[in-house]
């Protein structure tokens, strides 16, 4: 009988260690401490999922080195205005040469 309340206070002993406290958590895990008034967390929040391309990137053809051939295109495709440096950029498509194709 003793050995069953030894093993039974230690369990509890090391249950409530383990949660310190029951709850009050909001979606992110986290909540504001009653006795000292900050804010903390239990739980790493949910990563968040990378945001999806605007557009796809559509292999292009010709000689022009992968730049759509002109402003409609990269403007269907969902890319203009097109960057100097990115995919889909070409000099044709830039008039002003500041580094802005399709502005």
């Amino acid at each position: 009988m003793r050995l069953l309340i030894t093993a039974l206070l230690i369990t509890i002993a090391a249950t409530t260690s383990t949660f310190a406290h029951g709850g009050g958590l909001n979606s992110e895990g986290c909540h504001n401490n009653r006795k000292t008034g900050d804010y903390h967390c239990h739980r790493a929040p949910d990563p968040t999922p990378a945001p999806e391309p605007l557009y796809q990137q559509q292999p292009m053809s010709g000689d022009n080195g992968g730049a759509f051939a002109n402003c409609t295109a990269a403007r269907q495709a969902g890319a203009a205005p097109v960057y100097r440096g990115n995919p889909g950029y070409g000099s044709h498509l830039d008039r002003d040469n500041d580094g802005i194709g399709c502005e």
